[in-house]
């Protein structure tokens, strides 16, 4: 079995059409059709907004475009994120500016959370989440049936290794309780996948490289500008395509690996076929994923030396400090401190410029920033 990963480079002043290029590259029309609703599951992995961290506004602009330019009606377009125990969707929306994209496009912003959940019963021999879940896994209801088109970016990930199109779908298809998956995060990537080929008729992704993130992600990384985008309807072969990118061997990593044994996608490099632009195949960015300190304590208290006390500290009322401790790294200690030096290093750059455009006017539109 091959597939096919489009992979095209870029520049802030051809953005919106090199996205509309690297979807058609990659099959888009195959598999999305404007006759069917499609969900737009953005990525936000920070309510702040730090560079390569979620989705950028520019690829909410491109891809919304593109398929408008396709023959979506607004209506049929459904744009939406969840939470987690330390974000906020409709914060991170404004913050990361969606908003007025969307708002441009005539399109309404869903938060996950006020949605209805449903119970769903998956037919698949799933790998830990009937475990961890052993009440029954709950969904949103509005995504049976539906199509689903993912909008990650290319970083790394101190739990997964790199994190993509498959881990994008962690964030939608489990409740914020989804953290107590974090100890079996790769076995649960596989889970995921399974579970997205039972209710959604197709997936799709379109991947953000314009700017990446490399060390302790998701949130506290190190932003490169690497001028790339990718697209695919193989999840697996899309991430697998990143990190071979980020300079991993893709079946070194354990969810990639278990994903290609399965037969749920593709992650052998050999095995994808790569069309776009030829001079970006073989670049290696040379990233390191490493892991921020509540990450490397979340991974002490579930897998390490003090797992005596996971339960205690983490699957009981006294888990309110976990997030608190979270928020009191993240957005009170390093956020004001090596984030802001960072965004201010980024705001000199030429995609910091097209974010600095994105904040006055709300969309890039047709013209330079």
């Amino acid at each position: 079995m091959r597939a096919r990963v489009a992979l095209i480079g870029t520049t802030p002043e051809t953005v919106l059409d090199d996205y509309r290029r690297v979807m058609e590259l990659g099959g888009w029309r195959e598999h999305l059709s404007p006759d069917r609703d499609l969900i737009l599951k953005l990525n936000l992995s920070w309510t702040k907004y730090f560079p390569a961290c979620s989705s950028q506004p520019w690829q909410v602009e491109g891809v919304v475009r593109t398929l408008r330019e396709g023959g979506f009606s607004a209506q049929r377009l459904i744009p939406l994120e969840n939470k987690t125990v330390v974000t906020n969707p409709r914060r991170g929306c404004r913050n990361n500016l969606w908003e007025p994209v969307l708002r441009q496009h005539g399109l309404t912003f869903r938060a996950l959370p006020e949605e209805e959940w449903v119970v769903h019963r998956f037919q698949a021999p799933l790998l830990k989440l009937n475990h961890i879940f052993p009440r029954g896994i709950e969904i949103p209801r509005l995504y049976l049936g539906r199509d689903i088109l993912h909008l990650p970016t290319v970083k790394t990930h101190g739990h997964s290794t790199t994190t993509g199109a498959v881990k994008n779908s962690f964030g939608g298809l489990l409740k914020e309780v989804r953290h107590y998956a974090h100890k079996y995060m790769h076995e649960v990537l596989v889970d995921l996948l399974l579970m997205q080929r039972e209710i959604h008729p197709h997936v799709f992704a379109v991947m953000d490289g314009t700017v990446c993130g490399d060390g302790a992600g998701p949130r506290t990384m190190r932003p490169v500008a690497q001028n790339v985008l990718l697209a695919s309807s193989d999840s697996v072969a899309i991430d697998a395509t990143a990190a071979r990118l980020m300079g991993f061997d893709p079946l070194s990593i354990p969810y990639l690996r278990m994903s290609h044994e399965r037969g749920l996608g593709v992650a052998r490099p050999e095995e994808i076929e790569l069309v776009g632009d030829e001079e970006t195949f073989d670049r290696n960015f040379g990233f390191r994923a490493r892991r921020s300190f509540v990450i490397w304590g979340d991974q002490l208290l579930r897998k390490g030396s003090l797992r005596f006390l996971e339960r205690a500290l983490l699957h009981s009322p006294l888990a309110v400090w976990a997030p608190l401790a979270s928020n009191i790294y993240h957005d009170w200690l390093w956020y004001p401190t090596i984030g802001r030096a960072t965004i201010r290093r980024f705001e000199h750059t030429p995609w910091g410029q097209l974010f600095a455009h994105y904040r006055r006017h709300g969309a890039h539109g047709s013209g330079a920033a």
